[in-house]
C-alpha cells in the first residue's frame, strides 16, 4: 500500500497546482480535480502503470476512471496522518456516496412548486399529497446551460395611476418576477452580481415525521438530502448576489435548523472566515401554544450571514420597555440614570468608595485627581444625602438617534404568525395565504441590515410581505415567485401598498402610498408542458400530451421518438402517475425556459416588445 502512495505522490508532483510552496500536498485541490474529471489529472494517472492499473477499469476496450475510489485514497490517513478515517479533516454534509455536498458537481433540481411551498388555502391533507416533481443529476456542462440568463416576457409597470407597458426597465425599478427561483436568481447575476444589500429567504421548511425520519412535509417524495441540495443550489447563487456589506437572513424551523446551518457554514466558508456567521435569532412565532406532543413548538430560527467579515449591523429603534426607563427630566430633556459601572466599563480606570468604607477598584488603580477629573468630564453625579453610588445621565434624544443593539431573542413584540394571518385577512377580506411572516418581523430585519435605496431580494416571495415592507420603508426590491398566486395575491398586495393601504407597519413608518414596481415573467418553453403534466388528471389528457410532446423539437436527446411511437400501447397501459413520470423524463430540462442567447431564434416566438425589455434588463441594446 505504501508503494502506491509514494508512486501516486511522485505522479502528482508533475502538476505544481497540487502542491503548496512548502511542498505540502493540497488534497482538496486533487480531490476536486478528480470529481470534475480534470483531463490533466487523468492524463497523469494514465501515464503511470501503477496508478493506471489501480484507478482505471477497462470496459469493451475503454478505460473508465474510478473517481470515487481515487477520492477515497486521497482522503485516506496516509495523506492525512492525524485522521483515522477515510474522511477529510473537515465537518460537513455528505451525499450517499460519502462525497461532501459542497464539493460535488452534481446538481439536483426540484420542480415545479414555488418551489415546493404550496398555495394558500390548502388543507393539511392536501399538503401531504404526493406532488409531481422531479430531481435529476445533471452533468456540469449541462448545468451551465441550464442556468444561463433567461428571456423575460409580459412586462408591466404598476403605478398609482394604474398599469402600463414596461419597455425599458432600469436598475432603479422594483421588480416582481414570475418563474422558478433558481433560474431567476441565476439570470439576476448578469445585472445584479454584488449589488444586493439584503436577502431574506423563507424557504420551504423540512419537517421530521415520526414515521419517516427523512421526510419533507411540503412534498412527501422529498428527502432530507434532496432538501439540503435544493437549498445549496439556491444559496450558493444568492451569495454571489450580495454586495460587499450585504447580509443574508434565512428563516427555518427546529427540524431543519442544524442541517441548514452546517450547509450555510460551508457555503460562507466559516472555517476560513468565522465572522461571516453573524448569529441566530430565536423568534417566538406564535401568541399561543398547543398542548400537543412532548414540547409545544413556539419558536423558529433566523440564521444571519454576511458577505464580508467587517460588515456591521445597524441598531434597532428603542423598544417600548426601553423608552419607559427614561423617567427623569431636566433642562436638557428626558434621561435615565446610569451608574458609574455602566458609564466606565471597559473605557476607564476608576474606584468607588461604598457606604461601608470599602473601596471598589475598576480595571486598574488610578490617582484620586484623575478620578475627580472623570467625575467632572463624564457628567458623573453624586446624589445628595450620604455616600451613595454616583450616577450618570443618559439622555433619550441621544439614545433614540443611536438606537439599541438587537438581542438574539425576538419575542412576540416582533410579530407572530397569527398577526401575519390577520394582516393578510384584512387586505383580502379572508384567509387567502398560509405561512406568511408578519410585517413587523421583516421591518426589524430590514432596519438591522439596510438603509433606504438599498436593494432587497426575496426569491421566496409568497404573499409579498418582504416586498410590501421594503416598499413602505423606501428600499428597492426584487421578488421572485413561481406559483400562479403571484398574480392574484402578491401583485394585488403590492398594488394595495402603492394605493396607500394602512395595515401592517403603515402607521409605524407613516406610509401613505406611492411608488411603482415592474412585473414580468420568465419565457416558458418546456415549463409549459411541466405545468400541463402536473395539472392533468386523466389518461386521455396524458395520451394527448405524449403526442404533442413527441412532435416538438424540445425532447431529451436521450429519447428516440420513433421507438416511443412504436411502443405507444405500452404507454397507454401505464397508470396516471407512471404516465406523468414518463412524460417528465421525455422533456429536455435545459429548455424549461428560453435562454437569453436564443432570444432571436424564430422557433421561440419572442415578440419585439419582449426582446426590447429583456435586452434592456441585461443592459444590452
Amino acid at each position: 500500500m505504501n508503494s502506491l502512495y509514494s508512486t501516486l505522490i511522485e505522479v502528482l508532483k508533475q502538476k505544481t497546482d497540487f502542491f503548496s510552496e512548502s511542498g505540502e500536498l493540497l488534497r482538496n485541490a486533487v480531490y476536486e480535480a478528480a470529481m470534475k474529471m480534470d483531463s490533466a489529472l487523468i492524463k497523469l494517472l494514465l501515464s503511470n502503470e501503477t496508478t493506471k492499473k489501480r484507478f482505471f477499469t477497462e470496459i469493451d476496450g475503454v478505460l473508465v476512471f474510478d473517481k470515487v475510489g481515487f477520492g477515497w485514497v486521497i482522503n485516506n490517513k496516509e495523506f492525512l496522518p492525524d485522521s483515522y478515517t477515510r474522511f477529510k479533516n473537515k465537518i460537513g454534509l455528505v451525499d450517499e456516496s460519502g462525497s461532501f455536498i459542497s464539493s460535488s458537481d452534481n446538481v439536483e433540481l426540484v420542480f415545479p412548486y414555488k418551489d415546493c411551498v404550496l398555495e394558500g388555502g390548502q388543507t393539511k391533507e392536501d399538503q401531504k399529497r404526493s406532488e409531481i416533481f422531479y430531481n435529476e443529476t445533471l452533468a456540469p456542462d449541462e448545468v451551465d446551460r441550464l442556468l444561463y440568463p433567461k428571456v423575460f416576457v409580459n412586462a408591466k409597470r404598476y403605478t398609482v395611476n394604474g398599469v402600463e407597458k414596461a419597455e425599458e426597465p432600469t436598475i432603479f425599478d422594483n421588480l416582481l418576477i414570475k418563474g422558478n427561483n433558481i433560474f431567476v436568481i441565476s439570470s439576476l447575476l448578469k445585472t445584479y452580481v454584488g449589488s444586493i444589500k439584503f436577502i431574506f429567504a423563507d424557504p420551504p421548511y423540512y419537517f421530521r415525521k415520526k414515521k419517516d425520519a427523512d421526510s419533507f412535509n411540503y412534498n412527501s417524495s422529498m428527502k432530507l438530502s434532496t432538501w439540503l441540495t435544493y437549498c445549496k443550489n439556491r444559496f450558493k447563487i444568492a451569495k454571489k448576489l450580495l454586495s460587499k456589506n450585504g447580509v443574508l437572513a434565512i428563516t427555518i424551523g427546529i427540524d431543519g435548523y442544524a442541517h441548514l446551518k452546517v450547509l450555510l457554514d460551508e457555503i460562507f466558508e466559516i472555517h476560513k472566515f468565522p465572522k461571516r456567521y453573524i448569529g441566530t435569532i430565536t423568534w417566538r412565532k406564535t401568541d399561543n401554544q398547543t398542548n400537543i406532543g412532548d414540547f409545544a413548538n413556539v419558536i423558529d430560527y433566523i440564521l444571519l450571514y454576511k458577505a464580508e467579515e467587517d460588515t456591521k449591523l445597524y441598531n434597532l429603534p428603542l423598544s417600548e420597555k426601553a423608552m419607559k426607563e427614561y423617567s427623569y427630566e431636566d433642562a436638557n430633556g428626558k434621561y435615565r440614570r446610569s451608574n458609574l459601572l455602566d458609564l466606565t466599563r471597559g473605557r476607564y480606570k476608576y474606584r468607588i468608595i461604598t457606604p461601608d468604607g470599602s473601596v471598589l477598584y475598576g480595571p486598574w488603580m488610578i490617582e484620586e485627581s484623575e478620578y475627580n477629573r472623570l467625575l467632572l468630564t463624564d457628567g458623573i453625579h453624586w446624589p445628595t444625602g450620604g455616600q451613595q453610588i454616583p450616577y450618570g445621565k443618559t439622555y433619550l434624544s441621544e439614545s433614540l438617534e443611536k438606537g439599541q443593539i438587537s438581542s438574539d431573542f425576538w419575542d412576540t413584540n416582533y410579530g407572530t404568525n397569527q398577526r401575519a394571518a390577520d394582516e393578510i385577512k384584512d387586505l383580502f377580506e379572508g384567509r387567502v395565504f398560509d405561512y406568511a411572516k408578519p410585517e413587523k418581523l421583516i421591518m426589524n430585519l430590514l432596519t438591522l441590515t439596510s438603509k433606504p435605496e438599498d436593494i432587497v431580494l426575496d426569491f421566496f416571495a409568497g404573499s409579498g410581505t418582504t416586498l410590501s415592507v421594503a416598499h413602505k420603508m423606501g428600499r428597492r426590491y426584487i421578488g421572485v415567485e413561481q406559483l400562479d398566486y403571484i398574480e392574484t395575491i402578491t401583485t394585488e398586495r403590492l398594488k394595495k401598498v402603492i394605493a396607500g393601504e394602512n395595515g401592517g407597519i403603515s402607521s409605524v413608518v407613516n406610509w401613505t402610498g406611492g411608488g411603482s414596481f415592474v412585473y414580468c415573467e420568465l419565457a416558458k418553453l418546456n415549463q409549459n408542458y411541466v405545468d400541463k403534466i402536473e395539472s392533468a388528471t386523466t389518461d386521455a389528457e396524458l395520451i394527448a400530451l405524449l403526442a404533442e410532446i413527441i412532435d416538438t423539437d424540445f425532447i431529451s436527446c436521450k429519447v428516440n421518438p420513433a421507438e416511443i411511437k412504436e411502443n405507444a400501447k405500452s404507454f397507454d397501459e401505464l397508470s396516471v402517475d407512471d404516465k406523468k413520470r414518463f412524460l417528465m423524463e421525455l422533456l429536455d430540462k435545459n429548455q424549461l425556459y428560453v435562454n437569453y442567447c436564443d432570444i432571436d431564434d424564430e422557433n421561440y416566438h419572442i415578440s419585439e416588445e419582449d426582446k426590447a425589455f429583456t435586452k434592456s434588463f441585461y443592459g444590452d441594446k
